[in-house]
């Protein structure tokens, strides 16, 4: 199954290891923070899919309660050792497919961050975006990261993968090889028609079941229960306006901002 893959991978010691030593934002990630930057200090914050506390670092000083959880026990071991000294940091194993330990209408602001919830099955991905409305207050905060179908697509075309360097395409077409060999069921034409799917990318050495997703079709799902959602770039952090920008976007992931309806 997709979850026992990607939550296997999450606990090995490596993988925790690599997370607990991450330490900066994200562009998009830190455009938000100063967007919100004077509503913090009030706000019950939800940090989804903590790891080893690369954003706890930013937001739990300023907001007025600060929860992270991870379906990762070595991962919340890791996040808590390296906040020990804070006691007013809460950090806890839990599923955001299973929110229930919380109450209704909670939360100002939820996270969920680093791509996290494509590491789940797409049924799963619609149950989670019901669990955060029900924590969430009305009118408060939904921020969250995934990958963008359109990124990817291209890169299971051989074509694109040519470059004048000859080293490069070298490269480029091992690294296609290992694509095709670990997606043999998904072709180029498949991902040109599907507004979504599951694609083992070379993120740890092709371990991973990766959700990738369309802007469009994303923001259909957001829609049944989010309200006033914008999208924002991971590389420089800007909003995306437009349309015809969105559709036309490569980047391998996007933000999305919500207000839980």
């Amino acid at each position: 199954m997709i979850n026992d893959t990607n939550q296997t991978t999450y606990q090995s010691s490596h993988i925790v290891n690599y997370y607990a030593q991450l330490s900066q934002l994200q562009p998009a990630e830190a455009t938000i923070l100063n967007l919100l930057k004077g509503q913090l200090s009030s706000m019950k914050m939800l940090d989804i899919g903590v790891g080893g506390g690369r954003t706890t670092k930013y937001f739990a000083r300023l907001v007025k309660q600060y929860i992270g959880i991870d379906y990762s026990a070595e991962m919340i071991a890791a996040c808590q050792q390296r906040f020990s000294n804070d006691s007013s940091i809460l950090l806890e194993v839990g599923d955001a497919r299973d929110l229930s330990r919380f109450n209704d209408n909670y939360f100002d602001f939820i996270l969920f961050s680093f791509n996290g919830i494509d590491y789940i099955s797409h049924t799963e991905r619609l149950q989670v975006f019901q669990e955060i409305s029900r924590v969430g207050k009305t009118r408060g905060y939904f921020l969250f990261s995934t990958h963008n179908l359109q990124g990817i697509e291209r890169e299971f075309n051989w074509r694109k993968r040519l470059n004048i360097n000859p080293i490069s395409t070298y490269v480029n077409l091992v690294m296609f090889g290992f694509l095709r060999f670990f997606n043999s069921s998904l072709t180029y034409q498949q991902l040109q028609n599907s507004p979504y799917a599951i694609i083992r990318d070379e993120s740890h050495n092709f371990r991973l079941k990766t959700y990738y997703i369309r802007p469009i079709e994303q923001i259909k799902q957001l829609q049944t229960v989010f309200s006033d959602i914008k999208v924002y770039s991971w590389k420089t952090g800007q909003e995306i306006m437009n349309q015809q920008d969105l559709d036309s976007n490569i980047d391998m992931w996007l933000y999305y901002l919500c207000l839980i309806k």
